[in-house]
C-alpha cells in the first residue's frame, strides 16, 4: 500500500477503461484547464465517460477558470503547468483548500514543485486512461477523508480529527496549544504528549478549526487563544517557544485576547 506525497495512504486497484473505481458513486466535481486543445479535449473526454465524475468547466487558461475555481465549483482541478499569463504553479495559490490539483504536463522537471503545492498527482502527457483513473482514485480517497474530517468536526466541535503518522487521531481542541506549518505539513503542539504531524495546508486547517477558539497570527502559525498565558513584545510565549504576531494581525489578536 503506497504512501503518496500528499500524506494519504492509498489503495488503488488496477483499472481498465470499462471498470471505473467502485467508490465513484459519491461523485467528484471536476474542472479541466489546459491551453493545448488536444490535451484539454482528451482529459475532458476522460471525465465525461467516467461514471461519478461531473465536468463543471473546461478552460484554455487559468484566467478564464479563476472565477469558477475560487467559487468552489471543483473537488479536483486537472491543471496544465506551462500556460500563458498564469502558469499552473502560480495558479495553485488561489485554489481553495477543499480542492485538490492533478497536474498534467509534458515536463518532468515540475514534479517536485507540483507536490509542494499539495498536488494529488502529476501526470505526463499524453495521459492514458488507466493513469487518469489512478489519479481519480487518489482524488476520491482524499475527498472522502476530507468529508469525514469536516463532518466529525461539525458533529463534535470539541473534537478535531486528523490523519497523523498513518493513523486517524481525534484531538480535543482544548489540548492544542498551537499549530505550525512546515513545507507541506502541519505540526500540532499540545498541552500533553508529543507533537503530531499531518499533511495539510494551514489554510485548510484554518477552515476546520473552531473560529471562536483559534486564530492565525502569522503565515506559519495558528494559536489556541484559550491556552495563551504570556504575550511578550508582540510574541506569544509557550514555554521556550516564541511565536511572532504579524503586524497586520496585531489589532485583531489583542482585541480577541482581551475579550
Amino acid at each position: 500500500m503506497p504512501i503518496h506525497p500528499s500524506g494519504l495512504t492509498l489503495q488503488i486497484s488496477r483499472q481498465t477503461e470499462s471498470t471505473p473505481p467502485t467508490t465513484m458513486n459519491q461523485g467528484l466535481k471536476c474542472i479541466v484547464i489546459d491551453d493545448e486543445p488536444l490535451a484539454r479535449e482528451l482529459i475532458k473526454s476522460y471525465v465525461e465517460k467516467t461514471p461519478g465524475l461531473t465536468l463543471n468547466g473546461c478552460y484554455e487558461s487559468a484566467a478564464e477558470a479563476v472565477k469558477s475555481v475560487v467559487a468552489g465549483d471543483a473537488d479536483v482541478v486537472f491543471l496544465d503547468i506551462e500556460m500563458p499569463m498564469i502558469n499552473g504553479i502560480d495558479f495553485a495559490e488561489v485554489i481553495p483548500p477543499r480542492t485538490r490539483i492533478v497536474y498534467i504536463t509534458a515536463y518532468e522537471r515540475y514534479a517536485i514543485q507540483g507536490f509542494k503545492v499539495n498536488a494529488l498527482d502529476y501526470l505526463l502527457k499524453p495521459v492514458s486512461y488507466p493513469e487518469f483513473m489512478k489519479a481519480v482514485g487518489k482524488a476520491v480517497e482524499w475527498c472522502a477523508m476530507r468529508d469525514r474530517f469536516e463532518n466529525a468536526s461539525k458533529s463534535s466541535p470539541e473534537l478535531f480529527t486528523i490523519k497523523a503518522d498513518h493513523r486517524i487521531i481525534q484531538l480535543k481542541t482544548d489540548t492544542i496549544l498551537y499549530v505550525e506549518v512546515r513545507k507541506d505539513r502541519v505540526i500540532f503542539y499540545r498541552t500533553e504528549g508529543e507533537p503530531l504531524s499531518s499533511f495539510m495546508s494551514l489554510s485548510e486547517l484554518e477552515e476546520l478549526l473552531p473560529a471562536d477558539k483559534f486564530m492565525r497570527v502569522h503565515r506559519s502559525y495558528i494559536v489556541n487563544l484559550k491556552n495563551i498565558e504570556i504575550v511578550e513584545r508582540k510574541r506569544i510565549v509557550f514555554g521556550k517557544t516564541y511565536i511572532p504576531i504579524a503586524e497586520s494581525r496585531c489589532e485583531e489578536f489583542f482585541s480577541r485576547l482581551g475579550k
